[in-house]
Protein backbone atom coordinates (compact mmCIF):
# COMPACT_ATOMS: atom_id res chain seq x y z
CA UNK A 1 0.00 0.00 0.00
CA UNK A 2 3.02 2.15 0.66
CA UNK A 3 5.82 1.76 -1.85
CA UNK A 4 4.28 -1.78 -2.54
CA UNK A 5 5.84 -3.14 0.53
CA UNK A 6 4.42 -6.38 1.02
CA UNK A 7 5.00 -7.97 4.51
CA UNK A 8 5.91 -11.32 5.12
CA UNK A 9 3.50 -14.19 6.05
CA UNK A 10 3.56 -15.02 10.05
CA UNK A 11 3.94 -18.69 10.77
CA UNK A 12 0.43 -19.29 12.89
CA UNK A 13 0.48 -21.10 16.35
CA UNK A 14 -0.18 -24.49 14.49
CA UNK A 15 1.98 -24.16 11.34
CA UNK A 16 1.71 -24.08 8.10
CA UNK A 17 -1.37 -24.77 5.93
CA UNK A 18 -4.18 -27.05 6.86
CA UNK A 19 -5.69 -26.68 10.25
CA UNK A 20 -3.33 -23.23 10.37
CA UNK A 21 -5.09 -21.40 8.29
CA UNK A 22 -8.64 -22.44 9.18
CA UNK A 23 -7.30 -20.92 12.45
CA UNK A 24 -5.91 -17.69 11.43
CA UNK A 25 -8.69 -16.89 9.36
CA UNK A 26 -11.17 -17.34 12.22
CA UNK A 27 -8.38 -15.10 14.15
CA UNK A 28 -8.84 -12.08 12.46
CA UNK A 29 -12.36 -12.60 11.57
CA UNK A 30 -13.76 -13.21 14.92
CA UNK A 31 -17.53 -12.28 13.80
CA UNK A 32 -17.76 -15.47 11.37
CA UNK A 33 -17.99 -17.39 14.82
CA UNK A 34 -19.63 -14.91 16.34
CA UNK A 35 -17.31 -14.72 19.20
CA UNK A 36 -16.59 -11.41 18.92
CA UNK A 37 -20.65 -10.74 20.76
CA UNK A 38 -20.36 -14.20 23.05
CA UNK A 39 -17.10 -13.10 24.80
CA UNK A 40 -17.47 -8.81 25.14
CA UNK A 41 -20.29 -8.23 26.86
CA UNK A 42 -19.64 -4.39 26.09
CA UNK A 43 -18.35 -2.88 23.08
CA UNK A 44 -14.60 -3.10 22.46
CA UNK A 45 -13.33 0.23 23.03
CA UNK A 46 -10.63 1.26 25.14
CA UNK A 47 -12.36 2.94 27.84
CA UNK A 48 -14.08 -0.77 28.07
CA UNK A 49 -11.36 -1.73 30.42
CA UNK A 50 -11.36 1.33 32.12
CA UNK A 51 -7.54 1.71 31.76
CA UNK A 52 -6.28 3.78 34.89
CA UNK A 53 -3.73 6.77 34.41
CA UNK A 54 -1.31 4.97 37.16
CA UNK A 55 -0.25 1.53 36.80
CA UNK A 56 -2.10 -0.84 39.21
CA UNK A 57 -5.18 0.94 39.65
CA UNK A 58 -8.41 -0.65 39.43
CA UNK A 59 -10.12 -0.50 36.59
CA UNK A 60 -13.21 1.87 36.63
CA UNK A 61 -16.61 1.54 34.77
CA UNK A 62 -17.87 3.34 32.04
CA UNK A 63 -19.86 5.71 32.46
CA UNK A 64 -23.83 4.69 32.90
CA UNK A 65 -22.65 1.57 33.42
CA UNK A 66 -24.20 -1.30 35.58
CA UNK A 67 -22.75 -2.65 38.84
CA UNK A 68 -23.14 -6.38 37.50
CA UNK A 69 -21.58 -7.67 40.78
CA UNK A 70 -24.54 -9.79 42.18
CA UNK A 71 -26.04 -10.68 38.96
CA UNK A 72 -22.39 -12.32 38.30
CA UNK A 73 -22.58 -14.41 41.33
CA UNK A 74 -25.92 -15.79 40.83
CA UNK A 75 -25.04 -17.04 37.64
CA UNK A 76 -21.79 -18.59 39.47
CA UNK A 77 -24.72 -20.06 41.73
CA UNK A 78 -26.92 -21.26 39.11
CA UNK A 79 -23.68 -22.73 37.50
CA UNK A 80 -23.02 -25.00 40.72
CA UNK A 81 -26.81 -25.94 40.70
CA UNK A 82 -26.66 -27.03 37.46
CA UNK A 83 -23.26 -28.95 38.34
CA UNK A 84 -25.41 -30.75 41.20
CA UNK A 85 -28.17 -31.23 39.29
CA UNK A 86 -25.68 -33.32 36.45
CA UNK A 87 -23.91 -35.32 39.45
CA UNK A 88 -27.11 -36.23 40.43
CA UNK A 89 -28.75 -37.05 37.46
CA UNK A 90 -25.20 -39.15 37.39
CA UNK A 91 -26.01 -40.88 40.10
CA UNK A 92 -29.72 -41.74 39.00
CA UNK A 93 -28.26 -43.38 35.59
CA UNK A 94 -25.81 -45.31 37.24
CA UNK A 95 -28.34 -46.64 40.11
CA UNK A 96 -30.93 -47.58 37.81
CA UNK A 97 -33.44 -45.03 39.14
CA UNK A 98 -34.47 -43.08 35.90
CA UNK A 99 -37.41 -45.02 35.60
CA UNK A 100 -38.43 -45.33 38.80
CA UNK A 101 -40.94 -42.86 38.45
CA UNK A 102 -43.41 -43.08 35.32
CA UNK A 103 -45.34 -40.13 35.20
CA UNK A 104 -44.97 -36.72 34.68
CA UNK A 105 -46.18 -33.66 36.99
CA UNK A 106 -45.03 -30.56 37.15
CA UNK A 107 -46.40 -29.48 39.99
CA UNK A 108 -47.81 -31.82 42.05
CA UNK A 109 -45.17 -34.13 41.48
CA UNK A 110 -43.01 -32.36 43.69
CA UNK A 111 -44.67 -33.62 46.56
CA UNK A 112 -43.43 -37.21 47.26
CA UNK A 113 -45.54 -40.36 48.54
CA UNK A 114 -46.29 -39.72 52.19
CA UNK A 115 -48.55 -42.92 53.15
CA UNK A 116 -48.06 -46.52 52.97
CA UNK A 117 -50.81 -46.28 49.67
CA UNK A 118 -49.06 -43.87 48.04
CA UNK A 119 -46.00 -45.80 47.60
CA UNK A 120 -47.83 -48.77 46.92
CA UNK A 121 -49.61 -46.97 44.25
CA UNK A 122 -46.49 -45.81 42.55
CA UNK A 123 -44.34 -49.42 43.04
CA UNK A 124 -47.82 -50.81 41.26
CA UNK A 125 -47.28 -48.47 38.09
CA UNK A 126 -43.36 -49.04 38.17
CA UNK A 127 -44.59 -52.53 37.75
CA UNK A 128 -46.16 -51.94 34.36
CA UNK A 129 -43.13 -51.17 32.49
CA UNK A 130 -40.32 -53.58 31.10
CA UNK A 131 -37.81 -52.73 33.20
CA UNK A 132 -39.72 -54.17 36.13
CA UNK A 133 -40.65 -57.51 34.37
CA UNK A 134 -37.01 -58.17 32.56
CA UNK A 135 -34.60 -56.41 35.22
CA UNK A 136 -35.99 -56.13 38.56
CA UNK A 137 -38.82 -58.71 38.84
CA UNK A 138 -39.35 -59.57 42.65
CA UNK A 139 -38.32 -56.06 43.91
CA UNK A 140 -39.09 -55.36 47.22
CA UNK A 141 -41.15 -51.97 47.88
CA UNK A 142 -37.74 -51.26 50.14
CA UNK A 143 -35.54 -51.62 47.30
CA UNK A 144 -37.98 -49.75 45.20
CA UNK A 145 -38.04 -46.67 47.77
CA UNK A 146 -34.20 -45.94 47.36
CA UNK A 147 -34.49 -45.98 43.44
CA UNK A 148 -37.30 -43.72 43.75
CA UNK A 149 -35.90 -41.28 46.09
CA UNK A 150 -33.08 -40.69 43.70
CA UNK A 151 -35.29 -39.84 40.49
CA UNK A 152 -37.50 -37.80 42.46
CA UNK A 153 -34.67 -35.85 43.91
CA UNK A 154 -33.31 -35.67 40.40
CA UNK A 155 -36.69 -34.05 39.57
CA UNK A 156 -37.07 -31.89 42.75
CA UNK A 157 -33.59 -30.33 41.93
CA UNK A 158 -34.51 -29.33 38.54
CA UNK A 159 -37.83 -27.50 40.20
CA UNK A 160 -35.55 -25.82 42.78
CA UNK A 161 -32.86 -24.59 39.87
CA UNK A 162 -36.05 -22.83 37.86
CA UNK A 163 -37.14 -20.97 41.23
CA UNK A 164 -33.58 -20.02 41.82
CA UNK A 165 -33.37 -18.39 38.11
CA UNK A 166 -36.89 -16.76 38.22
CA UNK A 167 -37.27 -15.38 41.08
CA UNK A 168 -33.64 -13.51 41.48
CA UNK A 169 -33.89 -12.65 37.84
CA UNK A 170 -37.63 -10.95 38.35
CA UNK A 171 -35.96 -9.00 41.04
CA UNK A 172 -33.07 -7.88 38.90
CA UNK A 173 -35.13 -6.83 35.97
CA UNK A 174 -37.09 -4.91 38.16
CA UNK A 175 -34.54 -3.01 40.20
CA UNK A 176 -32.93 -2.31 36.70
CA UNK A 177 -29.87 -4.51 37.39
CA UNK A 178 -30.56 -6.36 34.57
CA UNK A 179 -31.97 -4.67 31.33
CA UNK A 180 -31.40 -4.44 27.43
CA UNK A 181 -29.93 -7.45 25.65
CA UNK A 182 -28.22 -9.00 28.82
CA UNK A 183 -32.22 -9.35 30.24
CA UNK A 184 -33.47 -11.14 26.89
CA UNK A 185 -30.33 -13.70 27.26
CA UNK A 186 -31.07 -14.20 30.41
CA UNK A 187 -34.73 -14.70 29.64
CA UNK A 188 -33.59 -17.40 27.39
CA UNK A 189 -31.35 -19.21 29.01
CA UNK A 190 -34.56 -19.45 31.44
CA UNK A 191 -36.62 -20.68 28.91
CA UNK A 192 -33.93 -23.36 27.53
CA UNK A 193 -34.04 -24.37 31.23
CA UNK A 194 -37.62 -25.16 30.81
CA UNK A 195 -36.98 -26.95 27.24
CA UNK A 196 -34.50 -29.14 29.13
CA UNK A 197 -37.01 -30.50 31.73
CA UNK A 198 -39.67 -30.95 29.30
CA UNK A 199 -36.30 -33.27 27.20
CA UNK A 200 -35.68 -35.34 30.21
CA UNK A 201 -39.33 -36.54 30.25
CA UNK A 202 -39.15 -37.25 26.58
CA UNK A 203 -35.78 -39.20 27.59
CA UNK A 204 -37.47 -41.11 30.27
CA UNK A 205 -40.62 -42.02 27.97
CA UNK A 206 -38.38 -43.80 26.01
CA UNK A 207 -37.80 -46.39 28.47
CA UNK A 208 -41.71 -47.30 29.51
CA UNK A 209 -42.74 -49.18 27.00
CA UNK A 210 -40.85 -51.12 24.50
CA UNK A 211 -37.26 -50.46 25.95
CA UNK A 212 -35.74 -51.47 29.51
CA UNK A 213 -33.45 -48.50 29.18
CA UNK A 214 -33.73 -45.18 27.72
CA UNK A 215 -32.65 -44.01 24.74
CA UNK A 216 -29.27 -43.14 24.34
CA UNK A 217 -29.62 -40.42 21.44
CA UNK A 218 -32.22 -38.92 24.02
CA UNK A 219 -30.04 -39.28 26.63
CA UNK A 220 -27.02 -37.35 25.18
CA UNK A 221 -29.71 -34.70 23.93
CA UNK A 222 -30.59 -34.46 28.06
CA UNK A 223 -26.84 -34.12 29.00
CA UNK A 224 -26.01 -31.96 26.46
CA UNK A 225 -28.38 -29.64 26.72
CA UNK A 226 -27.60 -29.53 30.64
CA UNK A 227 -24.06 -29.05 29.45
CA UNK A 228 -24.80 -26.34 27.17
CA UNK A 229 -27.17 -24.50 29.60
CA UNK A 230 -24.30 -24.61 32.35
CA UNK A 231 -21.49 -23.15 29.65
CA UNK A 232 -23.72 -20.33 28.61
CA UNK A 233 -24.38 -19.46 32.11
CA UNK A 234 -20.73 -19.58 32.86
CA UNK A 235 -19.75 -17.40 29.50
CA UNK A 236 -22.16 -14.15 30.78
CA UNK A 237 -20.87 -14.62 34.03
CA UNK A 238 -17.20 -14.21 33.27
CA UNK A 239 -17.99 -11.44 30.75
CA UNK A 240 -20.10 -9.38 33.06
CA UNK A 241 -17.55 -10.27 35.64
CA UNK A 242 -14.73 -8.80 33.47
CA UNK A 243 -16.38 -5.49 33.27
CA UNK A 244 -15.18 -4.90 36.53
CA UNK A 245 -12.25 -6.76 37.19
CA UNK A 246 -9.77 -4.91 34.19
CA UNK A 247 -6.80 -3.70 35.52
CA UNK A 248 -3.71 -2.54 34.30
CA UNK A 249 0.33 -3.26 36.04
CA UNK A 250 3.60 -2.80 35.72
CA UNK A 251 3.76 -6.50 37.36
CA UNK A 252 1.82 -8.23 34.90
CA UNK A 253 3.53 -11.24 32.90
CA UNK A 254 4.88 -9.73 29.59
CA UNK A 255 2.66 -10.54 26.48
CA UNK A 256 5.72 -12.84 25.19
CA UNK A 257 4.91 -14.10 21.57
CA UNK A 258 2.82 -11.15 20.55
CA UNK A 259 1.04 -13.03 17.18
CA UNK A 260 0.56 -16.30 19.08
CA UNK A 261 -1.19 -14.88 21.78
CA UNK A 262 -3.44 -12.93 19.75
CA UNK A 263 -4.97 -15.74 17.82
CA UNK A 264 -4.40 -18.61 21.05
CA UNK A 265 -8.39 -17.87 21.79
CA UNK A 266 -9.20 -19.55 18.39
CA UNK A 267 -7.23 -22.76 19.21
CA UNK A 268 -8.74 -22.69 22.94
CA UNK A 269 -11.96 -22.66 21.96
CA UNK A 270 -12.04 -25.19 19.57
CA UNK A 271 -10.28 -27.44 22.79
CA UNK A 272 -13.20 -26.02 24.71
CA UNK A 273 -15.25 -27.25 22.13
CA UNK A 274 -13.45 -30.34 22.04
CA UNK A 275 -14.39 -31.00 25.88
CA UNK A 276 -18.25 -30.72 24.91
CA UNK A 277 -18.04 -33.45 22.34
CA UNK A 278 -16.40 -35.79 24.60
CA UNK A 279 -18.60 -34.53 27.25
CA UNK A 280 -21.43 -35.90 24.55
CA UNK A 281 -19.70 -39.31 23.79
CA UNK A 282 -19.23 -39.96 27.13
CA UNK A 283 -23.46 -40.02 27.57
CA UNK A 284 -23.34 -42.55 25.02
CA UNK A 285 -21.12 -44.60 26.82
CA UNK A 286 -23.23 -44.00 29.65
CA UNK A 287 -26.32 -44.64 27.83
CA UNK A 288 -25.47 -47.90 26.60
CA UNK A 289 -23.40 -49.47 29.85
CA UNK A 290 -20.22 -49.60 27.90
CA UNK A 291 -18.32 -49.09 31.05
CA UNK A 292 -18.72 -52.19 31.67
CA UNK A 293 -17.40 -54.02 28.92
CA UNK A 294 -13.94 -54.01 27.19
CA UNK A 295 -12.56 -53.58 31.00
CA UNK A 296 -9.04 -53.45 29.54
CA UNK A 297 -6.39 -50.71 28.51
CA UNK A 298 -5.14 -49.66 26.27
CA UNK A 299 -6.24 -52.51 24.05
CA UNK A 300 -9.91 -53.24 23.71
CA UNK A 301 -10.33 -57.46 23.47
CA UNK A 302 -6.73 -57.46 22.95
CA UNK A 303 -6.90 -55.05 19.72
CA UNK A 304 -6.30 -51.40 19.12
CA UNK A 305 -9.41 -51.31 17.28
CA UNK A 306 -12.13 -53.46 18.53
CA UNK A 307 -13.46 -56.43 16.50
CA UNK A 308 -16.81 -55.94 17.48
CA UNK A 309 -16.85 -51.90 16.23
CA UNK A 310 -19.50 -52.72 13.70
CA UNK A 311 -21.81 -55.14 15.29
CA UNK A 312 -24.35 -55.04 12.17
CA UNK A 313 -24.66 -53.12 9.00
CA UNK A 314 -21.47 -50.83 8.91
CA UNK A 315 -23.68 -47.72 8.93
CA UNK A 316 -23.60 -44.78 10.28
CA UNK A 317 -26.03 -44.96 13.37
CA UNK A 318 -23.71 -47.92 14.62
CA UNK A 319 -21.14 -45.97 15.66
CA UNK A 320 -23.71 -45.07 18.35
CA UNK A 321 -25.10 -48.48 18.82
CA UNK A 322 -22.78 -50.74 19.94
CA UNK A 323 -20.27 -51.06 23.50
CA UNK A 324 -17.39 -51.54 21.47
CA UNK A 325 -17.98 -48.47 19.07
CA UNK A 326 -18.72 -45.60 21.74
CA UNK A 327 -16.30 -47.31 24.02
CA UNK A 328 -13.75 -46.24 21.09
CA UNK A 329 -14.66 -43.28 20.02
CA UNK A 330 -14.64 -41.88 23.83
CA UNK A 331 -11.23 -42.62 23.92
CA UNK A 332 -9.70 -41.76 20.65
CA UNK A 333 -11.54 -38.34 21.26
CA UNK A 334 -9.68 -38.50 24.60
CA UNK A 335 -6.22 -39.05 23.19
CA UNK A 336 -6.86 -36.39 20.70
CA UNK A 337 -7.64 -33.78 23.41
CA UNK A 338 -4.46 -35.34 25.67
CA UNK A 339 -2.32 -34.17 22.56
CA UNK A 340 -3.87 -31.12 21.64
CA UNK A 341 -3.81 -29.69 25.28
CA UNK A 342 -0.28 -30.31 25.53
CA UNK A 343 1.17 -29.09 22.17
CA UNK A 344 -1.38 -25.84 23.39
CA UNK A 345 0.85 -25.29 27.27
CA UNK A 346 3.74 -26.02 24.82
CA UNK A 347 2.90 -23.16 22.20
CA UNK A 348 2.31 -20.73 24.93
CA UNK A 349 4.76 -21.48 27.58
CA UNK A 350 6.61 -18.28 26.88
CA UNK A 351 3.26 -15.81 26.93
CA UNK A 352 0.67 -14.57 29.59
CA UNK A 353 -1.34 -17.38 28.95
CA UNK A 354 1.21 -20.21 30.06
CA UNK A 355 -0.35 -20.73 33.27
CA UNK A 356 -3.79 -21.45 32.35
CA UNK A 357 -2.68 -23.38 29.16
CA UNK A 358 -0.75 -25.30 32.05
CA UNK A 359 -3.77 -25.63 34.14
CA UNK A 360 -6.17 -26.72 31.68
CA UNK A 361 -3.40 -29.51 30.07
CA UNK A 362 -3.07 -30.87 33.60
CA UNK A 363 -6.58 -31.18 34.31
CA UNK A 364 -7.23 -32.62 30.81
CA UNK A 365 -4.12 -34.97 32.29
CA UNK A 366 -5.86 -35.85 35.32
CA UNK A 367 -8.97 -36.18 33.95
CA UNK A 368 -7.59 -39.07 31.36
CA UNK A 369 -6.39 -41.16 33.95
CA UNK A 370 -9.03 -40.58 36.17
CA UNK A 371 -10.88 -42.30 33.41
CA UNK A 372 -8.93 -45.20 32.50
CA UNK A 373 -8.85 -45.81 36.71
CA UNK A 374 -12.98 -45.94 36.39
CA UNK A 375 -12.49 -48.42 33.28
CA UNK A 376 -10.13 -50.47 34.94
CA UNK A 377 -11.99 -50.67 38.14
CA UNK A 378 -15.66 -51.65 36.62
CA UNK A 379 -17.19 -48.10 36.85
CA UNK A 380 -18.09 -47.78 40.52
CA UNK A 381 -20.77 -44.97 41.55
CA UNK A 382 -17.94 -42.91 43.03
CA UNK A 383 -15.47 -43.36 40.23
CA UNK A 384 -18.33 -42.59 37.97
CA UNK A 385 -19.68 -39.60 39.41
CA UNK A 386 -16.29 -38.02 39.75
CA UNK A 387 -15.61 -38.69 36.33
CA UNK A 388 -18.25 -36.80 35.55
CA UNK A 389 -17.88 -33.77 37.80
CA UNK A 390 -14.10 -33.86 36.72
CA UNK A 391 -15.18 -32.86 32.71
CA UNK A 392 -17.68 -30.35 34.30
CA UNK A 393 -14.44 -28.73 35.89
CA UNK A 394 -12.59 -29.46 32.56
CA UNK A 395 -15.20 -27.85 30.49
CA UNK A 396 -15.04 -25.15 32.58
CA UNK A 397 -11.46 -24.22 33.12
CA UNK A 398 -11.33 -24.37 29.17
CA UNK A 399 -14.24 -21.36 29.22
CA UNK A 400 -12.60 -19.61 31.52
CA UNK A 401 -8.97 -20.33 29.30
CA UNK A 402 -10.84 -19.41 26.36
CA UNK A 403 -12.17 -15.94 27.39
CA UNK A 404 -9.09 -14.97 29.17
CA UNK A 405 -7.38 -15.26 26.25
CA UNK A 406 -10.14 -13.36 24.44
CA UNK A 407 -9.58 -10.42 26.70
CA UNK A 408 -5.73 -11.03 26.07
CA UNK A 409 -5.99 -10.45 22.61
CA UNK A 410 -8.48 -7.64 22.04
CA UNK A 411 -6.44 -5.77 24.21
CA UNK A 412 -3.10 -6.42 22.01
CA UNK A 413 -4.91 -5.31 19.37
CA UNK A 414 -6.31 -2.33 21.07
CA UNK A 415 -2.66 -1.23 21.78
CA UNK A 416 -1.49 -1.69 19.20
CA UNK A 417 1.19 -4.58 19.99
CA UNK A 418 0.28 -6.89 16.85
CA UNK A 419 1.67 -6.89 13.56
CA UNK A 420 3.51 -3.64 12.13
CA UNK A 421 2.81 -1.49 15.28
CA UNK A 422 4.86 -4.34 17.69
CA UNK A 423 8.16 -2.54 16.80
CA UNK A 424 7.05 1.07 17.08
CA UNK A 425 5.49 0.26 20.32
CA UNK A 426 9.24 -1.62 21.71
CA UNK A 427 11.53 1.35 20.54
CA UNK A 428 9.15 3.49 22.43
CA UNK A 429 9.90 1.00 25.68
CA UNK A 430 7.57 -1.41 26.12
CA UNK A 431 3.88 -2.18 26.32
CA UNK A 432 0.99 -1.73 29.10
CA UNK A 433 -0.15 -5.50 30.11
CA UNK A 434 -3.51 -6.38 31.58
CA UNK A 435 -3.55 -8.01 35.04
CA UNK A 436 -6.91 -10.02 34.80
CA UNK A 437 -8.26 -11.65 37.41
CA UNK A 438 -8.36 -15.49 38.20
Amino acid sequence: MFGGAVEPRRRGPLGKGGVASIYNTFAKHPRLLGIDRIFMSQSLAPDTFGLPKSAGAPAQPRRGAQDHRPVVWWLFAMCALIALMVSVGGATRLTDSGLSITEWKPIVGAIPPLSQETWLAEFEKYKQIPEYAEVNAGMSLGAFKEIYWWEWGHRFLGRVIGLAFAIPFFVFVVTGRVRGALRWQLLGLFLLGGAQGALGWYMVKSGLTERVDVSQYRLAAHLGLAIALFALMLVRALTLRRTYTARVSDAAPPFGRQSTLARAWVFAGLLTGGIYLQIILGAFVAGLRAGHSYNTWPLMGGRFFPEAYFDGAPRFAALFETFAAVQFNHRMMAYLLFAAALVFAWRLRKTAMAKPALIFASLVSAQAVLGIITLLTYTPIGLGLAHQLGALLVLSTGIWMTERAYFFSQFVRLQGVTGARSSSMSTMGGTMTPELAV
